[in-house]
């Protein structure tokens, strides 16, 4: 595997074009990453199409995208597959059925690479997810072993918990926050009392 990650937490991601398929329209696009600063972007790399693991985190990201783009967020899918094959597969796999996410096909490895997630052994991409703020800067990551699928509400509750704290500076995200739960102000003041701080 090429595990050498250029980017880094906080980066700034260059712009790169890239070919998607787009099943709600049963189309081929070209966009880049730049056509969506404003939003968070989420790149949601998988190893292949007519996998195992797989297609059941995209069905889970199907299920989900609504809230999704409800937070202001644009997601997606990305793996060495060509768009063709992306057709094919969200043609043939059930559980892929109304599938509308739109799909990159990253046959030259470009985006791949950039993010550290390239198996160069295999051609595939590893299972890794990134979070780009509307700015463009790089707020998450997450790379898990191929076996183990990801968990859709999790991405959500990030994505929410990043855009609380872009929208209220000087304020933190304590363990598993979701929206309207209680944060923190972290000051030497409630150093050694967090927990005091939280029951309040």
């Amino acid at each position: 595997m090429e595990n050498l990650i250029t980017l880094k937490l906080e980066d700034k991601v260059q712009d790169l074009s890239f070919d998607i398929y787009e099943p709600s329209s049963d189309s081929i696009i070209k966009k880049n990453l730049n056509d969506f600063a404003g939003k968070w972007l989420v790149l949601f790399f998988y190893p292949a199409d007519f996998t195992f693991v797989c297609p059941t985190e995209l069905k889970d990201l199907n299920k989900s995208y609504e809230d999704i783009k409800w937070t202001n967020a644009e997601i997606l899918v990305v793996s060495t597959d060509t768009v063709f094959s992306h057709k094919r597969w969200i043609e043939t796999e059930k559980l892929l059925e109304n599938f509308g996410i739109q799909m990159v096909s990253d046959r030259k490895w470009d985006i791949s690479r950039m993010f550290g997630v390239l198996n160069s052994e295999s051609g595939n991409s590893e299972r890794g997810t990134f979070i780009i703020s509307p700015d463009g800067e790089l707020k998450a990551i997450e790379i898990v072993t191929e076996p183990i699928g990801r968990s859709t509400n999790e991405l959500v509750r990030k994505i929410r918990a990043l855009e609380f704290v872009r929208s209220n500076p000087g304020q933190a995200c304590p363990a598993t926050w979701n929206v309207w739960w209680q944060t923190l102000k972290p000051s030497i003041k409630i150093a050694g009392h967090v927990g005091e701080e939280m029951s309040n």
